[in-house]
């Protein structure tokens, strides 16, 4: 590394830390805004310098919780209006900017990539950007009807990075739409029509895909579920692992009632030296870019592919000068497996490499920490490529309905020259230009499903949902069929892609209801 003249302002990572609380008692478990701070001083160490670090850090920027999300008004507690400070003030930090990030599990990436980019052009030194979640500690309190004290308002001004926008419409809310585990599900019988697999036989494969992650994750020390299972475990549905939307089985489902917290410390290649952080610390970010799909489900060009994974690997791997035969570790976002596949599919990676898809186990087995799970990803990605020098890294993120996306390609090997990378909104206005089907908010006639799912409680199926197409317009519609038992039944025992039926709208302006024929 000495002989390469880095440029001063180039960004680098230089610190990691990473934590899991499984206390069982709620009163004894630490508050998120603990256990990041916990995380946050984790990295400090890793960075070797400790409480050093408080008084020089002139950005703090956190990930939104899951409680300031949209829907989230219900949850009695847990509020921080502005938890970088909060976070700065645990820390004895007083940083010139206290920083929050918009909602979506895309975000950690998104960050790291926003505040390289102010440590290249100056604006900023020396960074630490941490999340955290106790949602399972909450979860488990609310059940048992207990109030936790977490809460704190300590003023001051926050800058929210970002744009906070609803990741659904109003008809698709209506429809149910808002819920992750009822729409991925709906990507994921898509991608099996694309790939012209039978119910039977793409169920199989969903849980062959998903195996390695589990193994990846018994062997991770923070991972929320360190278990091995196979892949008829994770495909065939039991009294333990019953229909959530199907197709997908609850072992394929993120977990979100989790306790984690993971923090990364970034600055100059100028003030890491004076700093005298070892070398073998840093991790530089070769690659990097950010990009949505059209933004509504109903509006995508279709449910199988994402134009913006596409041209967020071409733009990053063109910042880079690297391809996808050189990366020796991935952590594809993984909250359901269609995410997996999607993102596997627009990177060009073969479904037979031998690659592994994780560095972490995935967020279903590893643990979805709301929107702070790809945290988790880039420090134990840095840890991969500390252990072996000169590999190298591509973590993925994704926000909503793979609607958001953020991209990094790492690796202890310098980046040489100026660290610059293009502006996303430079190459959006190119996805948002794709052409892509008109969408019936009303609709009524004949009409053939595009995609769909059904919804399942505790008790067995309750609803079904589905993307439809009108035979008069080929406009798209969402709708829900009747949710008598034999529909419903059907609709798992046999394939519905294609489907012909009738759909109606009621004028009551309730949900649209796809009859099948």
């Amino acid at each position: 590394m000495s002989d390469i003249k880095l440029d001063d302002r180039m960004p680098v990572l230089v610190g990691c830390g990473q934590l899991v609380q499984k206390e069982k008692d709620v009163e004894k478990a630490k508050s998120p805004m603990h256990l990041m701070e916990d995380a946050a001083r984790a990295a400090a160490s890793d960075a070797g310098l400790g409480d050093k670090l408080w008084p020089i850090v002139d950005n703090v920027t956190v990930v939104r919780f899951i409680t300031d999300s949209p829907d989230s008004g219900k949850l009695p507690f847990g509020r921080y209006p502005n938890a970088p400070k909060t976070l700065s003030n645990m820390l004895g930090a007083n940083p010139a900017r206290n920083c929050y990030g918009p909602t979506g599990g895309n975000t950690p990436q998104m960050l790291v990539n926003h505040t390289a980019e102010l440590i290249a052009n100056g604006e900023t030194e020396v960074a630490l950007v941490a999340g955290s979640e106790c949602f399972g500690t909450m979860m488990r309190a609310l059940g048992q009807g207990k109030m936790l004290p977490w809460n704190d308002d300590p003023g001051g001004e926050r800058i929210d990075i970002g744009v906070e926008k609803a990741g659904v419409t109003d008809v698709e809310k209506r429809h149910k739409l808002q819920f992750p585990v009822n729409i991925y599900p709906m990507f994921e019988n898509a991608i099996r029509g694309a790939a012209g697999r039978s119910v039977k036989d793409h169920q199989l494969a969903i849980g062959k895909l998903m195996a390695p992650f589990t193994e990846v994750a018994a062997k991770h020390p923070q991972a929320w579920f360190p278990v091995a299972r196979t892949a008829e475990e994770i495909a065939t549905p039991t009294d333990d692992n019953r229909y959530v939307g199907f197709p997908y089985t609850k072992y394929m489902n993120a977990i979100m009632q989790v306790d984690q917290a993971a923090a990364v410390v970034m600055m100059s290649v100028k003030k890491a030296r004076e700093l005298g952080i070892p070398q073998s610390k840093w991790v530089f970010l070769h690659g990097c870019a950010d990009a949505n799909d059209l933004w509504y489900p109903t509006e995508r060009v279709n449910y199988h592919s994402s134009p913006a994974i596409r041209m967020m690997g071409k733009k990053a791997f063109a910042m880079s000068g690297w391809n996808i035969g050189d990366i020796d570790y991935f952590d594809l976002y993984s909250c359901f497996p269609s995410a997996v596949q999607i993102g596997r599919q627009e990177l060009g990676i073969a479904e037979d490499d031998p690659r592994s898809l994780t560095v972490t186990g995935g967020l279903p087995y590893f643990g979805g920490a709301g929107n702070n799970y790809v945290m988790h990803s880039i420090a134990t990605m840095m840890d991969k490529l500390r252990a072996k020098p000169g590999s190298k890294g591509l973590c993925t993120s994704n926000g909503w309905y793979v609607t958001k996306h953020g991209l990094g390609l790492y690796s202890t090997t310098p980046r040489e020259g100026k660290w610059e990378r293009e502006k996303p909104a430079a190459y959006q206005a190119e996805i948002d230009a794709e052409k892509h089907p008109k969408v019936d908010e009303k609709p009524s006639g004949k009409a053939r499903i595009e995609t769909y799912t059904v919804v399942h409680g505790r008790g067995g199926a309750e609803f079904a949902i589905v993307f439809g197409r009108l035979a008069d317009t080929d406009a798209r519609f969402v709708a829900h069929t009747p949710n008598d038992p034999a529909t419903l039944a059907d609709m798992v025992k046999r394939d519905q892609l294609g489907r012909t039926g009738t759909v109606a709208s009621p004028a009551d302006g309730s949900v649209n209801i796809f009859t099948p024929e």
